[in-house]
């Protein structure tokens, strides 16, 4: 399934919620690409500010945007995102096109940006998953100051090749988050390769999950999600360490820690299946191993480049 540019078609859906101040950065930004979406729907979770217009004034001039409006509410969580993502992909599923994106509306990226991802597709058909680093205010680089590695795809924008998503079963609209860290570890484990790439960036303005809430209550419930999706004790003993060398330091590594064994201590429901978080802590014990192994041989380790073996 070829577009007019000789590549893959692809297709964007945007959940949208209270984005009047950031969400016309990211439209710019796809409007400006050197092969542009079959379709992009932006669906507006219920704003309360000006969100709706302004996808509107750019929908009249590109027909290929479609604002699909959802009821206002009150709850703003994780599952409520995965909501919103489906009632976009209800009006983009009987197109044909082989890649489908899941687009933040906070973000923006290099003209040739989408082309470059398609074109990773186009080269090994066995990628099911794939991104890019991103960067944010401060300094904050994902393939620098980050422990998830070039396997996981943040979920700023993550690209889907279609039978992919399909064999997952989409997104999991779990309350409490974790659903596009659930959605590439389950394509890996079905066999799928899932990819970030550092060759292309996108920018993230606001740093991640701190929508409505401080910096140090985020990196809380990161601590509580690398519980409820199965993460291994000693992993996160190591993920915490390397946590308090980044800013604020110690605060952040007592924050994560605390999130962690808070989960814990409250037997946190788990969304994933115990086939899946037996998958996910094997690879955490294969990375931690390769990273001694580099430790022994006083080896530079590059956290992004190291791969569960």
């Amino acid at each position: 399934m070829m577009n007019r540019s000789g590549h893959i078609s692809y297709v964007l859906v945007t959940p949208a919620r209270n984005e009047e101040a950031l969400i016309e950065k990211t439209i710019q930004s796809v409007i400006s690409q050197t092969v542009l979406p079959t379709k992009w729907a932006i669906v507006n979770d219920g704003s309360t500010d000006n969100t709706a217009s302004i996808v509107s004034r750019y929908a009249a001039n590109h027909p290929w945007i479609e604002l699909v409006n959802l009821p206002a509410h009150r709850d703003r969580s994780f599952a409520g995102k995965v909501h919103a993502f489906n009632a976009g992909l209800e009006r983009v599923k009987n197109l044909n096109y082989e890649v489908i994106g899941n687009l933040d509306s906070d973000l923006s990226f290099d003209a040739d940006y989408c082309e470059f991802l398609l074109n990773k597709f186009e080269e090994d058909a066995t990628l099911g998953v794939a991104g890019t680093i991103f960067r944010e205010h401060g300094g904050y680089s994902s393939a620098s100051d980050s422990f998830e590695g070039q396997n996981h795809v943040a979920g700023g924008c993550q690209l889907f090749r279609r039978r992919c998503f399909e064999e997952i079963g989409g997104y999991v609209p779990n309350r409490a988050g974790g659903i596009d860290w659930i959605a590439v570890t389950t394509a890996r484990m079905m066999g799928w390769k899932t990819q970030s790439f550092r060759e292309k960036s996108f920018f993230h303005y606001r740093s991640l999950g701190t929508a409505e809430r401080s910096l140090l209550a985020s990196t809380f419930s990161y601590g509580e999600k690398d519980y409820y999706l199965g993460g291994h004790p000693l992993w996160e003993i190591f993920r915490v360490a390397y946590r308090a060398t980044k800013k604020p330091y110690l605060l952040a590594g007592i924050a994560l820690y605390s999130g962690y064994l808070s989960a814990f201590l409250r037997r946190m429901k788990r969304p994933v299946s115990d086939r899946l978080m037996e998958f996910h802590r094997r690879e955490q014990m294969l990375k931690l191993k390769a990273i001694f192994r580099s430790l022994f041989k006083l080896k530079r380790i590059d956290s992004f480049e190291v791969k569960p073996n």
